[in-house]
């Protein structure tokens, strides 16, 4: 009984303990933030967009096409222009109600026609309905009531490659087909790529593609922002938990500028499992190495790393091992990169080797970060001059010390043995 009672207290000692965190729903991927950094230009070109159905609404319907890969903010923005825009309507006295349908989870038109109809807090019968007698409620209940609506139909590239034409055109273009004088419905299509509305047949593709609105990855400094907002305005994390150098790590990991995917999402995912483990190790604060920690876990190029380490040359290696040693020594993360030089030459006469001049170090560490094996950033403030600063992008474990160790040795033998 001595082991339950242990594995007990284990789990209350963590669930009464001290946490870094304030609201980790702040954190979450469907959690709409008050701000939305780098997507005012987005927003504006909505604006634009929608802008006759809130000074001349009815006169006609609007389409409007948002691209983007993952993590690039399309939903989010989506449903919080939608929210205002229907906030401002309402100021106007103009009845504007706003729907965000996901295709991937709505699989069929039956289940998107329920989804707005939920959307619209319209109660349908209980009998069984096909999608005809669904859309004709539905536009029954705008026209009687004077409503216009705003759908958003996210991952509609998923509904195009798996419904039929004739769903796909029933959903687009029925309502036009109809002799009203007020348009009421409006639709915004989010794809990953415009390439998946290519294959179309031309009455349906011409009828969506009309306004489309670009949504590019995230720079590091964007991602850093959006971290930023995160912790210190919406307060996700307790005050002074979170440093900007945690920030500034995951941004430049995962910052489209610097090799990176710029996924915002998988930014913000990585900033709160750093954060989990902070807390598993009854730390105050979310330290460096407990981003590493989080990036190794939920960077899927982890192995790829790990397979590139192994792929280098030995003055790489040598050089990584230089790196490593200073981390250990000095208890830091970005060291210059002269002085990183200055123990690799160190170490290469340590094994025998003549070191590599300055140049061809600096076309190893351009290498090696285009492998993702390394960051680098320019320095700022309290640095004589400007210099390059290095860092290692994950954790600094003992596996990772011996494999670096096993493959100098293999370079070594090699050589010798040639």
């Amino acid at each position: 009984m001595k082991v339950l009672d242990d594995i007990k207290n284990l789990i209350e000692d963590l669930l009464g303990g001290d946490t870094v965190f304030n609201n980790t729903k702040i954190l979450n991927p469907e959690y709409i933030p008050s701000n939305l950094p780098h997507r005012e230009n987005q927003i504006k070109e909505m604006t634009v967009s929608f802008r006759d159905l809130i000074l001349n609404p009815g006169s006609s319907s609007i389409r409007l096409v948002i691209i983007g890969r993952t993590g690039t903010g399309k939903s989010v923005t989506t449903k919080k222009f939608g929210l205002k825009l229907r906030e401002i309507a309402h100021e106007r006295n103009l009845r504007l109600e706003y729907v965000h349908v996901n295709c991937h989870r709505q699989r069929t038109l039956y289940l998107i026609l329920q989804e707005i109809s939920q959307g619209l807090r319209l109660q349908l019968p209980n009998r069984g309905l096909s999608s005809q007698e669904t859309f004709r409620i539905i536009y029954d209940y705008l026209e009687k009531r004077n409503i216009h609506l705003v759908i958003t139909l996210d991952e509609f590239d998923y509904f195009v490659s798996t419904a039929p034409l004739e769903d796909i055109y029933f959903l687009v273009r029925v309502y036009d087909e109809l002799n009203v004088t007020t348009k009421r419905l409006h639709y915004i299509f989010i794809v990953r790529e415009i390439t998946s509305l290519s294959g179309l047949d031309k009455s349906i593709k011409d009828h969506i593609i009309k306004n489309i609105i670009d949504f590019p990855p995230y720079k590091s400094t964007e991602l850093y922002d959006i971290l930023a907002d995160r912790v210190y305005n919406e307060k996700a994390f307790k005050e002074n938990s979170v440093s900007e150098d945690v920030l500034r790590f995951i941004a430049e990991v995962h910052g489209f500028d610097k090799g990176g995917s710029g996924n915002a999402r998988i930014s913000i995912e990585t900033l709160e499992l750093a954060g989990k483990i902070a807390d598993s190790e009854n730390s105050p604060i979310v330290t460096l190495e407990h981003a590493k920690k989080a990036n190794s876990k939920i960077n899927p190029e982890l192995s790829a790393l790990i397979d590139s380490i192994k792929e280098l040359d030995l003055h790489q290696l040598i050089f990584l091992k230089a790196l490593v040693l200073l981390h250990d020594q000095e208890g830091i993360d970005f060291f210059p990169i002269g002085k990183i030089e200055q123990r690799y030459v160190e170490l290469s006469k340590n094994f025998g080797e003549e070191p590599r001049r300055h140049t061809q170090i600096f076309e190893y560490v351009r290498r090696m970060k285009l492998m993702g094996l390394i960051n680098t950033r320019q320095s700022g403030r309290g640095m004589r001059g400007r210099t390059t600063l290095v860092s290692l992008p994950i954790p600094i474990s003992m596996e990772f010390k011996d494999l670096i160790n096993t493959e100098i040795r293999k370079r070594l033998e090699q050589s010798r043995i040639s």
